[in-house]
């Protein structure tokens, strides 16, 4: 009788570790200021990304998927939280964060989907940038990541850029760039260290996958957010001068070639089968000219404001669809369709809900979380369409910038630095993906629509309620 009961046991518990292990593993690569059409596969033509594209033969394009912001710090906290950005730290919201800044991501007051994959058994882990706070308490051990090793903030936050008092109090430059690995600083690193960090954080995030298929065996949750493709654009030695569009092309090379290591790791681990992985990235690109980081950093801080894009305008703003439309691929072998192409409109902050509900855990019903389930888009399931009624364009702190709603694309009147609007813009992106021409006076009716639903959608967000629809 003891034997069958001991046996029994085993038998339950190897039911269960077998039932753990069909969860699937995650990989989310966050690429830095990537713009839309940096990709070939979404229709570059000065910069080639083979691996990129490979990733897209395998899987779907996701070709209307909204980054939460068009700059990095609210673009983060909103993806990793489920929550506009404009919602975080009870209302707040998170500015872009500097190595003076004193603030961050609040663990008592978010639930990460970190945190939440977790507690499902999920090894994680984040190589790479940051960005959500420097301090201990709130770098990424404390929001549910097992390892990190990276930077805190950008790679051109260091003692170079003096010349900006704005961002800078009393015009004090910023100390060398640290490399911290959990909660501590192993190293302050000069510009040859930061063009091969790249390199490291490629083989530390293989590392960390193998460790997650051969020791701990579980399934693993992996955030590779590189760090090359924003300014300064270094890459490892031997790496410079491949692309047709200068350094930025050099290193959206780089980055596509360590996707390529990424995946044949799984490939040699025998673990495609059973691994998503997504590729986005946290807002658009830089298009303007900065004399600063010019003078800083020579080529690898010039932008060509001539080179061409798809889509209207870059990062830093919400209103037009090049700071926050962008690229994204999803891969899952027997999931996930080959070869297919979704226009569907989501948002970043549907990775949160989508992930947690691969993995079994519940979200959480004590705040509101904006994001949706798109696991039917995702498998191409037919007449699936997008779980949002619109996605909007929020300023960091709060105010509307601008809706996504159908083949519309609203832009609400007010100043900003890209212009002052007298009275609403629309666009038909069917037709017009650049945002050209404004159609308002012919579509009324269109516009008086969206303009409630923005409206709603605002006073929504000011009280902490969840947006209809």
């Amino acid at each position: 009788m003891g034997k069958l009961i001991i046996f029994a046991a085993l038998f339950l518990c190897t039911q269960v570790l077998a039932q753990e292990n069909t969860k699937p593993n995650i990989i989310h690569i966050l690429a830095d200021d990537v713009g839309y059409d940096d990709l070939s596969c979404f229709g570059s033509k000065d910069i080639s990304t083979p691996n990129l594209d490979a990733l897209a033969a395998k899987g779907m394009k996701f070709t209307s998927f909204y980054a939460p912001h068009g700059t990095c710090t609210p673009s983060r906290a909103a993806l990793l939280t489920g929550r506009y950005a404009p919602r975080i730290n009870e209302g707040q919201g998170l500015y872009v964060l500097f190595p003076h800044s004193k603030h961050g991501l609040e663990d008592e007051q978010e639930v990460s989907v970190t945190e939440l994959l977790k507690e499902q058994g999920y090894t994680t882990g984040l190589y790479g940038k940051w960005h959500l706070g420097h301090l201990p308490q709130y770098l990424p051990c404390v929001h549910g990541f097992d390892e990190f090793l990276g930077i805190p903030y950008p790679n051109d936050h260091g003692p170079e850029r003096i010349g900006n008092s704005g961002w800078r109090p009393n015009g004090v430059s910023d100390p060398a760039i640290p490399l911290i690995k959990q909660a501590q600083i192993i190293k302050r690193c000069d510009n040859n260290d930061l063009a091969e960090l790249p390199a490291l954080f490629t083989r530390e995030a293989c590392k960390f996958i193998y460790r997650s298929v051969k020791e701990t065996q579980k399934p693993f949750y992996l955030q590779y957010a590189n760090i090359e493709t924003h300014t300064p654009w270094f890459v490892p030695k031997g790496f410079e001068g491949r692309s047709k569009a200068a350094a930025y092309g050099d290193a959206v090379e780089y980055l596509d070639t360590s996707v390529g290591i990424i995946m044949k790791t799984l490939k040699r681990l025998g673990i495609e089968d059973n691994t998503i992985i997504v590729f986005s990235s946290d807002n658009g690109p830089l298009i303007h000219k900065d004399e600063e980081l010019e003078n800083c950093y020579g080529r690898f801080g010039f932008t060509d404001p001539n080179r061409e894009h798809l889509l209207r305008g870059g990062k830093y703003q919400e209103r037009f669809d090049g700071g926050i439309r962008v690229s994204c691929i999803m891969t899952w072998p027997g999931q996930i369709p080959a070869g297919t192409t979704c226009d569907e409109p989501v948002a970043a902050m549907d990775l949160f809900t989508t992930f947690a509900h691969l993995a079994g855990a519940e979200i959480p019903k004590d705040r509101v979380i904006d994001g949706k389930n798109i696991l039917p888009l995702m498998k191409g399931e037919a007449g699936a369409k997008s779980p949002h009624e619109a996605i909007y364009g929020f300023k960091a702190t709060g105010g509307l910038m601008s809706v996504r709603y159908q083949n519309w694309k609203l832009i609400l009147p007010g100043k900003h630095w890209t212009g002052t609007f007298d009275t609403p813009q629309l666009y038909d992106l069917t037709s017009d993906v650049g945002e050209n021409t404004n159609v308002a006076d012919k579509y009324p009716k269109v516009v008086k629509e969206i303009m409630k639903m923005a409206k709603a959608a605002d006073e929504a967000v000011k009280g902490d309620l969840p947006i209809k629809g």
